[in-house]
């Protein structure tokens, strides 16, 4: 069962998402950034605020690099359709179970992103979690 309402179309612009995002992350990874997309929609705290579907998600301004910087452009393959249908149907994964950021540094993950704690590092993504003060709603259950 969705987590977050989503048609078809919406599906697809999720798993574009994945791709353009971490496809050399592999299927893990593609996941992760999954997971951090349906926080943002669930969580309605900090930068996030008033998102409620899919598409204000991904357009969201400066949310995404892939999106800002052209790599957006690639279908979605049925790969990446079943990724983002887990992320969309509430699988969650450590590091990004909770984690409202990512980002790839040049180098280490610094201990703290948009004044959010480090979580871990998966391959060359850094993944940062909100306090239960601050963003209460992404540590609710489905």
């Amino acid at each position: 069962m969705a987590v977050v309402k989503a048609r078809g179309s919406d599906l697809d612009l999720m798993a574009r998402l994945l791709r353009a995002e971490a496809e050399g992350e592999g299927v893990q990874g593609m996941l992760l950034v999954g997971n951090v997309g349906i926080n943002r929609i669930r969580a309605n705290c900090s930068d996030f605020k008033g998102l409620r579907t899919i598409p204000q998600m991904v357009y969201q301004p400066h949310a995404f690099e892939a999106v800002q910087h052209g790599y957006f452009y690639q279908r979605a393959r049925e790969k990446e359709k079943r990724l983002a249908r887990r992320s969309i149907n509430g699988e969650r994964v450590w590091p990004a179970k909770y984690s409202l950021w990512y980002f790839r540094p040049g180098g280490d993950c610094p201990s703290t992103w948009y004044g959010q704690p480090f979580v871990a590092r998966y391959k060359l993504h850094c993944f940062y979690q909100p306090t239960s003060e601050t963003c209460a709603n992404v540590y609710n259950t489905y």
